[in-house]
């Protein structure tokens, strides 16, 4: 069995700054990326970031330049450094991670999310 637990979430105001973490633990026989997710109400489930196993990232344009994403191989971790934090990032967080479980089996699972929220 594998899970994502996220932490880091909270209430922070406009300009300010909050760090996500994610864990993977579990059967986990490779990871070939890990990344955050993110849910407006009422709204589809976004990409927010994504980094490889080789430490190549990808980030949607609405938080480029004030996000970061980073990975501790060794611990499985992926975080979420989230800076010049505005009202409209206030969304459910979800972590992902493409991982294999076995040579043979490949599959997204996600974390339960973590809620940020920005507000004055």
């Amino acid at each position: 069995q594998v899970q994502l637990v996220e932490s880091g979430g909270g209430l922070v105001q406009p300009g300010g700054s909050l760090r996500l973490s994610c864990a993977a633990s579990g059967s986990i026989f490779s990871i070939n990326a890990m990344g955050w997710y993110r849910q407006t109400p009422g709204k589809q489930r976004e990409l927010v970031a994504t980094i490889t196993s080789g430490g190549r990232t990808n980030y949607v344009a609405a938080v480029k330049g004030r996000f970061t994403i980073s990975r501790d191989n060794a611990n499985n971790t992926v975080y979420l450094s989230l800076n010049s934090l505005k009202p409209e990032d206030t969304r459910v967080y979800y972590c992902y991670a493409d991982l294999s479980t076995s040579s043979w089996r490949r599959r997204d699972y996600w974390g339960k999310g973590t809620l940020v929220t920005v507000s004055s």
